[in-house]
């Protein structure tokens, strides 16, 4: 099947004016089509409805009115925006198998991806942060994380990646396409979308590692920072229920942390002669699909409030 697109040539005259990409995302087993399809159909209710749910009740229910949960809220709210912006079209393309999509809808696709990426590595950096200073000190806790901070912390978490985000969409789809226009990947991304751009990309793949280490790498070493000081409280804790328990608040931002971090950083950060479109979409997955379906599963089944508070709803 990847035959019948490898056969249209683009217009030799103005190579730039190739204004359609066809996402391959998995031509290469035509069999599993429809299962595909079924299978990401059900991922993506799964994931929308999970999240849903989570962020209804941390705003309806009175016990989950705190900082923690209000980031939490965020967090799912996030999560179904963020699979929003790749899953529906895969969809499409399953079931249709017509594969084409714009260059305007193709940046368009990439930069809501980047900017909601971005938008994550800050909240979950918000959120350790949330967990640090109610660790490391519960009596200004109130005081520090007051709702005027969390509202802002939130809002800084949203808007801050966006204008970087966007300049960096813009750079790389002022390049100009000649050649081929098949993207082997399911979503368009950066790797696979500079793999198609000729002529020099030198500048364009600086740029990205630099985003990187500035969306990905800095709010990442926060992250350990936070939790090196929150291991460090938890130890000097005298009960040992006391230590569990601090432990166990912890325990599932920071899976939720090692399943988006390590995914985003072998993807962007990794040297460019060790890409693959194989790992490429392994990797892409697991940061646009795997994340939002575990995290809350991660975040509701080892919170007892939360239990409680879906408990309350189902009842209701």
């Amino acid at each position: 099947e990847s035959e019948k697109y490898t056969n249209k040539k683009p217009p030799e005259e103005n190579l730039t004016e190739l204004i359609e990409f066809v996402l391959l995302d998995f031509v290469d087993v035509p069999a599993l089509q429809w299962l595909l399809f079924g299978l990401f159909l059900v991922i993506y209710i799964i994931i929308v409805m999970s999240n849903g749910i989570i962020f209804l009740i941390t705003k309806l229910d009175p016990a989950l009115q705190t900082p923690m949960y209000f980031f939490l809220g965020n967090l799912s709210f996030l999560e179904i925006c963020y699979v929003s912006v790749t899953l529906p079209r895969m969809l499409m393309n399953l079931s249709t198998q017509r594969r084409t999509i714009s260059l305007v809808a193709c940046a368009t696709q990439m930069c809501c991806v980047l900017v909601l990426g971005a938008a994550e590595c800050l909240l979950l950096t918000v959120m350790a942060y949330d967990r640090c200073v109610a660790i490391c000190n519960p009596l200004h806790y109130p005081l520090v994380m007051s709702h005027k901070v969390c509202i802002q912390l939130v809002a800084g978490s949203w808007i801050s990646g966006i204008p970087v985000q966007i300049g960096q969409t813009f750079q790389i789809f002022s390049l100009p396409f000649c050649g081929s226009h098949l993207i082997d990947h399911f979503f368009c991304d950066i790797p696979p979308i500079l793999k198609l751009a000729c002529g020099d990309t030198f500048v364009n793949e600086m740029m990205v590692y630099m985003v990187a280490v500035l969306i990905v790498t800095v709010p990442f070493l926060l992250i350990l920072v936070s939790y090196g000081k929150i291991i460090s409280t938890i130890l000097k804790l005298p009960s040992a229920t006391g230590r569990a328990r601090a432990f166990s608040t912890c325990s599932s931002h920071l899976t939720a942390v090692a399943l988006f971090f390590g995914s985003a950083i072998i993807t962007y950060l990794r040297p460019k002669t060790s890409h693959s479109a194989g790992m490429d979409k392994a990797l892409s997955l697991s940061y646009t699909i795997v994340t939002p379906m575990f995290n809350p599963l991660i975040y509701s089944l080892r919170n007892k409030e939360v239990i409680a508070a879906l408990r309350k709803l189902l009842c209701k």
